[in-house]
């Protein structure tokens, strides 16, 4: 690979992009001065509402989210209050996220403390924050670092193999010696040679240190002997008056598929016990709100009564009477009673749980219970105190367990298991063997009946992730099933603030979109019809159980109507894999309703396509796989899967650390041209020697997606080489004759530039601005002033639909029979509306109603069931497709945002 510096190349390029370019000014990070008080206009207090409605009984330590300011509103120190519907001012931290090219801010993220009181709406508005009665408290000394809430007092050690060394309230040690844990076996059937690891720290990063939030970022790999491997990412989060740590795990696969099967991944602590074991409790959550409750040692139930407020207390967890005042008979035989010291509850799949205990290692399990889908919560501990552990999505994640150890002894073990030991091997291999598709004709004729473009040693897991959310308590005592069921449900569903539809489109991000809106019959009419879509395709996940470790988020490609499934099994049908940018689709959704079930649907989607369907090591970092049978099977790696545009919502609403990190690892991306030729399976498969100054960048899927990271790079203050590559990839292709459909182009790594041309010429396909590129462009030239870009832009959104004889005059050849023209009525609409154009507005209208290649106006958006036995499960069929819904979705915003009163 040719090693270009993008920092060192500034002095030789950066001159010339800016003379290219008038701005109206770039974030802090462009070496532009902010707006001065004279130039801030403020904003009034805007209103904040809990997501899923209400104010929630428990939060996991606190919550953290984002909202978006106008342009000019406020200036990167300003500060802010909130105050609950009563009044009452809450402690809150504010920091800017994203900045608007003046240097005003436009995302500013907050963070506020569980332990406060909690209001069903807030304010939040310009002004001096309340602090905390006892702020977050961040110390670093030497080799270690702690964090004190007030609360509790987390202890981090920069090196060995805890990633937390201790977690302490008060003067009482809950939880000690975190580390994570991992095993693999050689053989993926049967147990082989196995291993097993434990983490080693390389390096603890304090990044953010109070009042109200402190953040603490641990790195390192899993390592036995001399092998480290399976490199992990753990942030801890705390807040000011809590005894909770939220936790989010990040690890990266780097085996070898064929001989390195995971059998056991998770995060465990030492959890000290004190007192007997009667007065020992230990807890699971089951569905909705159900608790089991048990003790180590139980006293109800038995043959001698020890008396009923014994038992209860025992039942409550609390500490029970002194057995001196017990039925004696209970007393002096409290020995024959077992202590059942081992605790699991195993979700291996979906549908499915079962809690087991025993006494000891050598003994058996017994069966206690069991149920269809735990919250995924644990206790261990006594009314002196105790750890409560647990992880998000337990069970759409499975194979799943939480396991609790040597809770007879002095010192239990408690582990939440990602990957649960009971399941079997994690098999990442490859699901066939190739076929004979040995050369480029024959994967290139296999590609026309399976869809998937396979290539062999392509299909490797090797760089993807996975990103799991966990949450610990360190509590005074054992919690009342009430509250233990409340501490449940904030760990499943982790209660977040959200600024409202009319603010967050107001403010004037993420280009073109508005709230949903009924007021004429037209409008409630289309508006009933993407609501029928987003419903049907968010209801497919559960009826066709679309859960488990590295699928939980997708959804399917296409459906296969005869067998009533869709084409899980057929090669490019499968898995979307963000395909024709579903995860656009519904985040715009979620803005334009601002509903709960649409933020979850797109959260997990996030989740997932920024992990699994993305390498972040080996040769392919920074790409994403086409869709297929599994995430990473097919052999077209590309950015405009990896995509930083579908990551920047879920960043922005919530400042979220771990799309920060992935988004930033894509600014380099178009390095990855210089390793692999997208197009080597038609070029005949022709030597591949890259000229850096010279690369098959396309200008339009391509550079759409990388711009796209560029962008997100810019507005958030990052590396400038984003600003650089972004504006000069836009004018330079706005300079070629035939700006993004002109043919035979080249792209300088080095600043970004596309190589100049004098002679028009054609190329363009439909799937040219279907990744992002329109929305991309719809915000670079609201935020740029460049009249050649804008111009240039404009002439392609008019003539993508345009007639050929249209086409011909303006670029000297037609533009061939392009397909996805429902798809393209939005850059109709933008055209229409920037020209102030009223038959291309009512050119987007029809286009979008005639449904080329996607949903005509009397297309059927109801369901229909379909049961047994034609089906194992009954379900709901629909004439949908992602691809379709994902397109027909987004031109109908835009055409709504763009030129809704001339529907």
């Amino acid at each position: 690979m040719v090693d270009i510096s993008r920092r060192t190349m500034l002095s030789t390029t950066a001159a010339g992009a800016a003379a290219a370019l008038t701005l109206r000014g770039a974030s802090p990070a462009a070496a532009q001065a902010a707006p001065t008080p004279a130039e801030v206009n403020g904003h009034d207090p805007i209103p904040l509402t809990w997501l899923e409605g209400g104010a929630p009984a428990e939060v996991t330590g606190g919550t953290t989210w984002g909202v978006p300011w106008p342009r000019g509103a406020f200036a990167p120190g300003q500060q802010f209050t909130l105050t609950t519907e009563a009044g009452t001012q809450v402690p809150v931290q504010s920091w800017p996220i994203g900045y608007w090219p003046d240097g005003s801010v436009k995302w500013t993220a907050h963070a506020i403390s569980g332990a406060e009181p909690r209001a069903g709406s807030y304010r939040l508005g310009a002004g001096t924050a309340a602090r905390p009665a006892a702020p977050v408290v961040v110390k670093t000394d030497g080799g270690q670092v702690t964090v004190d809430t007030g609360v509790i007092t987390v202890a981090f050690v920069r090196s060995g193999e805890h990633v937390v060394e201790s977690i302490t309230r008060g003067t009482t040690v809950i939880a000690k010696d975190g580390r994570l844990v991992a095993s693999r076996q050689d053989k993926p059937e049967e147990p082989g040679k196995s291993e097993s690891f434990t983490s080693h720290v390389s390096s603890v990063h304090v990044e953010q240190a109070g009042p109200v939030r402190a953040v603490v970022r641990v790195e390192g790999r899993h390592k036995k002997g001399r092998r480290e491997w399976l490199p992990f990412t753990v942030r801890c989060y705390l807040y000011a008056g809590s005894d909770a740590v939220r936790v989010v795990h990040t690890f990266v696969y780097d085996g070898n598929e064929n001989k390195d099967f995971i059998n056991g991944l998770g995060v465990r602590f030492a959890v000290p016990m004190r007192g007997e074991p009667h007065d020992r409790h230990v807890r699971f959550a089951g569905e909705g709100d159900g608790v089991l409750s048990e003790a180590v040692r139980g006293i109800t139930g038995l043959r001698r009564d020890p008396g009923q407020a014994v038992r209860q207390a025992q039942y409550q967890g609390k500490a029970t009477p002194d057995p001196a005042t017990w039925d004696q008979r209970v007393t002096t035989r409290l020995q024959w009673i077992p202590s059942w010291g081992d605790y699991r509850l195993s979700q291996l799949t979906a549908h499915g749980f079962e809690i087991h205990k025993r006494t000891g290692p050598g003994h058996s399990w017994i069966r206690v219970d069991g149920g269809r889908r735990a919250s995924g919560l644990a206790y261990v501990g006594g009314p002196t105190g105790g750890l409560a552990f647990g992880m998000r999505n337990f069970w759409q994640l499975h194979p799943t367990e939480l396991e609790i150890t040597g809770a007879a002894t002095g010192e239990a073990q408690a582990t939440v298991w990602l990957w649960s030991p009971r399941a079997g091997a994690m098999d990442l291999r490859f699901y066939h063997d190739g076929m004979g598709q040995d050369t480029y004709p024959e994967q290139l004729d296999a590609l026309e009946i399976t869809y998937e473009d396979y290539e062999p040693g392509f299909g490797t897991p090797y760089g993807v992730a996975r990103t799991t959310e966990l949450t610990f308590w360190a509590l005074a005592a054992t919690p009342d099933a009430r509250r233990f069921a409340a501490l449940a449900a904030a760990n499943a569903t982790p209660p977040l603030l959200t600024s409202p539809p009319r603010h967050n489109h107001a403010a004037g991000v993420f280009g073109s979109w508005s709230p949903a809106d009924r007021s004429v019959p037209a409008k409630a009419a289309l508006e009933d019809k993407l609501d029928l879509m987003h419903k049907y395709h968010r209801e497919q996940v559960d009826q066709r159980s679309w859960y488990g470790f590295w699928d939980y988020g997708d959804i399917m490609h296409s459906y296969d109507g005869d067998r009533h499934v869709w084409r899980y099994d057929v090669g490019g049908y499968a898995w979307d894999n963000s395909e024709l940018s579903t995860d656009l689709w519904l985040w715009y959704h979620y803005l334009r309703t601002g509903d709960a079930k649409a933020f979850r649907f797109a959260e997990a989607m996030t989740r997932h396509t920024s992990e699994v369907d993305m390498y972040h090591l080996g040769r392919w970092r920074g790409l994403g796989t086409r869709h297929g049978i599994l995430h990473w099977a097919d052999s077209a790696k590309q950015v405009r899967i990896s995509n930083a545009g579908y990551k920047r919502f879920y960043y922005f609403l919530t400042a979220d650390e771990r799309i920060g990190d992935v988004m930033h690892d894509l600014v380099d991306s178009d390095r990855t041209f210089l390793v692999l030729d997208p197009g080597r399976k038609i070029n005949g498969g022709e030597p591949f020697d890259p000229d850096p100054k010279a690369l098959g960048v396309g200008q339009t899927t391509d550079w759409g997606s990388l711009a796209m990271a560029w962008l997100a790079e810019w507005e958030r203050g990052g590396d400038p080489i984003a600003r650089t590559k972004l504006i000069n990839g836009a004018t330079t292709i706005a300079a070629l004759p035939n700006g993004w459909v002109q043919a035979g182009v080249t792209y300088n790594l080095a600043d970004g530039r596309f190589n100049p041309m004098t002679e028009k010429s054609v190329s363009v396909g439909s799937l040219s601005s279907v990744f992002g590129l329109i929305e991309v462009m719809t915000e670079l030239i609201g935020l740029i002033d460049d009249q050649a870009v804008k111009a240039k832009w404009l002439e392609f959104c008019r003539l993508y639909n345009a007639t050929k004889a249209e086409q011909k005059e303006v670029t000297g050849a037609d533009w061939g029979n392009l397909n996805l023209r429902q798809a393209y009525s939005r850059a109709t609409a933008y055209a229409a509306r920037q020209l102030g154009d009223q038959a291309l507005a009512e050119r987007a209208w029809q286009e979008l109603r005639t449904g080329h290649a996607g949903y005509p106006d009397n297309h059927p958006f109801g369901s229909r069931r379909v049961e047994g036995p034609a089906v194992l499960n009954p379900v709901d069929e629909a004439d949908l497709s992602t691809n379709a819904s994902a397109q027909f979705g987004l031109a109908a915003f835009q055409c709504l945002a763009l030129v809704g009163e001339h529907i």
